[in-house]
């Protein structure tokens, strides 16, 4: 056990010694968010790998597995179609070359549908990261055999992840996503086979396993299982389509053409890492069902007792990089949001550029203190902590308040500010209220975890499109002069 945590411990302070000579070649604000627009296809490809594959994947994706078996592939799916569709537009966004999605929907749409974007944004972001530090817990759990208890394992998590972002922001991040992707996915190729040959194969899993995790729609999915399957493959589309962190990657890139070259890597890497993610926990689920571990620590219960030791490390360390990676990423990206869609759309004076990298870091501070309340206050009261839940409600928080917008922004013409703003404002008020509101005023109507069965994506995405198309539709056209910026033809 020792010697898992020491050499884990290791890679951590490695990584923090890093990002302490990254810290110094911060110049300038340009270089702290974007890190000075100058990254290669090859650092491209490893941070958008890391930046997606988080501990939505290793801890809700591996509690998923093992309620619902190999069914539970249709979660990760969605991010594959998101990234086919996010190909067609990786050189327009960087063309477009700004900061964050707030640019964009402030071109299209105006300063107020920025600022209601931020906050949606700033709200789903920050929850994302509140699990990356429940899932670091885990992880020190798992290593330790119980010697750290979750709750301290989630407060060291959130030290590590604060200071990282704090000290260098995307110098940082893109950088140290480098190694942290060569290790997920040398960990995942290496662990696969040993876990499977562990577990007794396909036969004894069939044997282990409820017959629902061999079906196309677990009867663990909910009320309606094909509807609850679907619902979280729209979800994750659609936070992928939008996901600002993706975008602030592809701000980074050298060129428009290496954004796009990029994309094209990602696809295959994430569609490899995750299904593999899923594999490895269904397996472990089938050696372990019903022996008390958490749903949510498989991968980790599979690298610490079903493969060769330096196998179970790299795993391990790779649990330890996507944590650490994913919360550096959403926890930069809404800091961005506060500095330059609230603080400097609202600030008639220029702030220093020295300046706004001391503002942004504090920012950092600050939100990182906001994601760590949201995730000890429920342990405190000690109440049930689901990251699949957690993550779900991010996804649809984003999903349709943020994506539809921000889609239309960039490839529909006729989209006017009174249909983006709409839209912003009704997808992120439905899902306040289906995912929120409903479930702690009226929990009797819950069906399957849904209010009356029905996974909120559908109610909350049906009236933010709903209303981008009919307001847009009954308000005047924008100018040519306005949609510009946007709608550029050089992509090279």
């Amino acid at each position: 056990m020792h010697w898992y945590l020491y050499i884990i411990l290791a890679y951590v302070l490695v990584l923090m010694a890093f990002n302490i000579i990254r810290s110094r070649r911060v110049k300038s604000h340009d270089d702290f968010m974007v890190a000075g627009r100058s990254l290669s296809i090859r650092v491209m490809v490893f941070t958008l790998i890391c930046t997606w594959i988080g501990s939505g994947t290793f801890i809700a994706g591996a509690e998923y597995a093992y309620k619902a078996g190999f069914s539970s592939i249709w979660m990760p799916a969605g991010a594959w179609v998101g990234i086919i569709i996010i190909y067609f537009l990786a050189g327009k966004i960087r063309t477009f070359g700004q900061y964050t999605i707030g640019d964009i929907l402030e071109v299209r749409y105006g300063k107020f549908a920025r600022v209601f974007g931020a906050i949606a944004l700033i709200i789903a972001f920050v929850t994302i990261v509140s699990y990356q530090f429940r899932a670091g817990g885990y992880i020190l759990n798992v290593i330790t055999d119980g010697r750290i208890s979750v709750e301290l394992g989630q407060a060291l998590s959130a030290f590590f992840v604060i200071t990282f972002t704090a000290l260098a922001g995307m110098m940082a991040v893109a950088y140290t996503d480098l190694p942290n992707g060569i290790i997920i996915v040398a960990a995942c190729i290496l662990a696969t086979p040993f876990v499977i040959i562990n577990a007794g194969g396909l036969s004894q899993a069939v044997k282990a396993l409820p017959a629902g995790h061999f079906q196309v729609f677990s009867e663990d999915f909910g009320a309606h299982p094909a509807l609850k399957a679907f619902g979280y493959f729209l979800a994750t589309m659609m936070l992928l389509m939008g996901v600002q962190s993706m975008y602030q990657k592809f701000y980074s890139a050298k060129t428009p053409k290496d954004a796009k070259q990029a994309v094209a890597l990602w696809i295959v890497g994430t569609i490899f890492v995750e299904t593999v993610v899923v594999v490895i926990a269904v397996f472990a689920a089938s050696k372990f069902w019903n022996q008390g571990y958490d749903p949510a620590s498989m991968v980790l219960v599979a690298a610490r007792y079903m493969v060769p030791a330096p196998v179970g490390i790299l795993l391990l360390a790779a649990a330890c990089a996507v944590v650490i990676s994913t919360g550096m990423n959403y926890l930069l990206s809404p800091s961005t949001n506060v500095v330059r869609d609230i603080i400097q759309a609202f600030r008639k004076k220029e702030i220093k550029d020295k300046q706004l990298v001391i503002i942004q870091k504090v920012v950092v501070i600050l939100l990182g203190i906001c994601a760590f309340l949201m995730i000890f206050i429920p342990t405190i009261l000690k109440k049930p902590i689901s990251v699949l839940r957690y993550s779900y409600f991010a996804y649809t928080m984003y999903g349709v308040s943020i994506t539809p917008a921000l889609i239309a922004a960039l490839a529909w013409k006729r989209a006017t500010k009174a249909g983006g703003l709409a839209s912003i404002l009704s997808g992120a008020l439905l899902a306040l209220i289906l995912e929120i509101l409903i479930p702690a005023l009226w929990p009797g109507v819950l069906k399957g975890g849904d209010p009356w069965g029905i996974p909120s994506i559908y109610p909350a995405l049906i009236v933010s499109v709903f209303m981008l198309i009919v307001v847009s539709l009954l308000t005047k056209k924008q100018s040519k002069e306005s949609l510009e910026k946007i709608f550029k033809t050089n992509n090279k």
